[in-house]
C-alpha cells in the first residue's frame, strides 16, 4: 500500500492564453484534501513563446503554499507540451488536468487512493462538463460534451484514454524516450496509451475522482461543432489502426447519414446536430484520406 507520507505528486497543467480559467483551477488545486497521504506540487507548462501565463503563476505563487514550477514550450505541439511537464515533474506521481478544467476538493486524494493498487499503472477519472452560462436547450438535451462514466476499478481500453483527468505512476515513463510522440501535433493521448497498454501497463477507472470542464459559449456554436468533428476526423488518419476496414466505414456511413438528416432535423435539434457531427467525423477522415484538408485549426477558447 502506497500510504508513505513522502509519495509526492506533480499536478502537471498545459496551458495556452486562458488566464481566466488558469486562475480558476489554481484557485481549485489550493484546496485539495490529502488526507495526510502525499504532498504535491504544480507543474504550468506553457505552451506560449511570449510568456503570457508567466506573471499570473508567479503573482499566485508569492501567496501560496503549493509549490509551483513555470516552464515554457515554445513549438506550438501539444504532445510537446506534455513532455515538457513530465520533465519539469519532480513526483513519484505525474497528475495531468486540463487548463480549462478544475477538480472537486477530493479529487488527487481518489486519484491516489484508487492507485494504491499496484497491479495498476495509472488512474482515470471522469470529466464533467461545466456551464458558466446557461447553453441552449438542444445542447443540454443532446448531452454533448457529456463523457462516458466507468464504475470503479474498470480497467480502462486504450482508446478511452486521455490527459484530462489521468494520476500515472512515474515508472510508466522510459528513460531516454519521450512519453509522447511529437508526431501528433493535435492529441496524441490514445497513441500514448495504446503504446503503454502494448507494454503489460494497466489503467483503471476511479468514478469519485472528478473535475469539471468549463464548456464556454464559443463551443457551443454548430460551426465550432462541426468544425471540430471535421479536425478529429483527420486526425484519426495518424492512428496506427486506421486501415481499409476505417476507410470503408466511413464512405458507407456519409452517404446514409446525409440521406437521415431530414428526418433527424424531425425528432429535434439536438438528434440533427448529433447525427452532422458523426457526419463530418467520417466526412474528416475520407477528405483527409484524399489528401484534402477541411480544417487547419479550430479555436479552443
Amino acid at each position: 500500500m502506497l500510504s508513505d507520507r513522502s509519495k509526492h505528486i506533480s499536478v502537471c497543467v498545459c496551458t495556452y492564453k486562458r488566464r481566466q480559467l488558469l486562475k480558476r483551477l489554481l484557485e481549485k488545486l489550493e484546496e485539495q484534501e490529502t488526507a495526510g497521504l502525499f504532498t504535491f506540487s504544480v507543474v504550468i507548462a506553457d505552451n506560449d513563446s511570449e510568456r503570457s501565463d508567466e506573471a499570473l503563476v508567479s503573482e499566485f505563487a508569492a501567496n501560496s503554499s503549493i509549490a509551483l514550477t513555470y516552464c515554457v514550450e515554445p513549438q506550438q505541439n501539444i504532445c510537446l507540451v506534455r513532455n515538457r511537464a513530465i520533465a519539469n515533474a519532480a513526483g513519484d506521481f505525474v497528475v495531468f488536468i486540463d487548463d480549462d478544467e478544475f477538480p472537486a476538493k477530493c479529487w488527487l486524494v481518489n486519484l491516489f487512493r484508487a492507485s494504491e493498487n499496484e497491479a495498476v499503472q495509472g488512474v482515470l477519472g471522469p470529466v464533467e462538463r461545466y456551464f458558466d452560462e446557461k447553453p441552449p436547450k438542444w445542447l443540454s438535451k443532446g448531452k454533448f460534451y457529456q463523457r462516458p462514466r466507468h464504475a470503479t476499478g474498470f480497467v480502462i481500453d486504450w482508446r478511452e484514454g486521455r490527459t484530462g483527468n489521468v494520476l500515472l505512476k512515474r515508472t510508466v515513463f522510459s528513460a531516454g524516450e519521450p512519453p509522447f510522440d511529437p508526431a501528433f501535433h493535435r492529441g496524441g493521448d490514445t497513441d500514448f496509451f495504446r503504446r503503454m497498454t502494448q507494454k503489460g501497463h494497466v489503467f483503471i477507472w476511479c468514478d469519485e475522482a472528478v473535475v469539471y470542464e468549463v464548456v464556454p459559449p464559443i463551443r457551443w456554436t454548430r460551426s465550432f461543432m462541426l468544425k471540430r468533428a471535421l479536425l478529429r476526423g483527420t486526425i484519426t488518419l495518424q492512428n496506427p489502426n486506421f486501415g481499409s476496414y476505417s476507410l470503408a466505414k466511413s464512405a458507407i456511413a456519409v452517404p446514409i447519414y446525409a440521406v437521415a438528416l431530414p428526418f433527424a432535423l424531425l425528432m429535434g435539434q439536438h438528434r440533427f446536430m448529433d447525427l452532422l457531427i458523426r457526419l463530418c467525423d467520417h466526412l474528416g477522415q475520407l477528405l483527409a484520406f484524399a489528401g484534402l484538408t477541411p480544417v487547419e485549426k479550430y479555436v479552443t477558447d
